[in-house]
């Protein structure tokens, strides 16, 4: 693929989207950057990117960010384990994607990449390691996101076989690095344990990988990847308690040694989502992430690995950035 082949990127002012970013103009790519007017632009600081303002539910707004673009990559999620109303996560990223990808297809796009989840994948207690040939049903799902981003794949993969859609599909595990401004949900948990904050954990599993391998995973997939096909973008599987020990002995801390079941902990859940129902912020403990933290999120990425030539590192150096930057950035003080 020709390095000067103009981009749009949307959900830019995120964690993946920006880094996404960053890597298309570190190969030279002349990128658009679509963003909603109500993002904080932090992410996008010192980027020579044209900036294109419009929400993903709006096709309009896409096809006008689209003028004049030959790819895109569409990384805008709703990412969260909680809202107030959870039908509106589901909105945002069923709807968001139909939008984005039927202005890709009105606007002629020759190439693009979605950015789904391993939230699509079928896992269990037992699970080794889940691949691409293991979709689960929206019915399986657990929380309004995972639900919303099967639906939201379904929907890509109806239209690459009915309609054409040139679309390549990535499934990024759990990124970790710098610039994870919200947090997200596992954000949340890092700057929780680097303030000697998690003392007990549940006995789970998570793929972790550098936010920086999964944006070059994007433009691997934009180059290489088959049409219809989907790709895990993910890292290491390691246990939580894992994470925590490392968390721990980078900051100087004890690491947790209490293992807590998830049944005694689900009422606490349901307190925690009641108080975020008068206050508005999105709780730490979610019924839904103790229902997830049954399954072990352990994922491989070999088919991306043998296809795509995707080579993701351990996931320390990420977990390091992280660190450095929450610090930096005041979150851990």
């Amino acid at each position: 693929m020709a390095g000067q082949e103009r981009i749009l990127i949307t959900g830019a002012a995120g964690f993946i989207g920006s880094a996404v970013a960053r890597a298309a103009l570190a190969q030279g790519h002349p990128v658009r950057l679509l963003v909603r007017a109500s993002s904080p632009r932090a992410n996008l600081d010192g980027l020579d990117a044209e900036l294109a303002v419009g929400d993903v539910r709006d096709q309009a707004a896409v096809e006008r960010a689209l003028d004049g673009v030959s790819c895109l990559l569409h990384v805008a999620a709703d990412y969260r384990l909680w809202a107030r109303d959870p039908d509106e996560i589901v909105r945002n990223n069923v709807q968001g994607t139909a939008a984005v990808m039927r202005a890709a297809l009105a606007a002629g796009v020759g190439r693009l990449v979605y950015t789904s989840s391993v939230a699509t994948l079928r896992v269990g207690p037992d699970t080794v390691a889940a691949c691409e040939d293991e979709p689960a049903a929206p019915e399986q799902a657990i929380g309004a996101y995972k639900r919303s981003k099967i639906l939201a794949e379904r929907l890509v993969e109806r239209m690459v076989a009915e309609e054409g859609l040139p679309a390549v599909i990535v499934n990024p595990s759990t990124p970790i690095g710098a610039r994870d401004l919200r947090p997200t949900p596992t954000g949340r948990i890092i700057v929780e344990a680097a303030r000697g904050r998690m003392p007990a954990f549940v006995e789970t599993g998570l793929n972790l990988v550098d936010v920086e391998d999964v944006a070059q995973g994007h433009l691997l997939a934009l180059a290489r990847g088959r049409i219809g096909q989907r790709y895990i973008l993910g890292g290491s599987n390691l246990m939580l308690r894992e994470l925590l020990g490392e968390i721990a002995t980078l900051m100087g801390r004890r690491p947790a040694r209490v293992r807590l079941p998830v049944a005694p902990l689900i009422p606490l859940a349901h307190a925690a989502e009641g108080i975020a129902h008068l206050n508005g912020r999105e709780p730490f403990l979610t019924v839904d992430g103790l229902r997830m933290s049954r399954n072990r999120m352990f994922f491989t990425s070999a088919k991306a690995e043998r296809e795509l030539g995707y080579r993701p590192r351990a996931h320390a150096e990420a977990l390091r950035a992280a660190l450095a930057w929450f610090e930096g950035a005041g979150y851990l003080g």
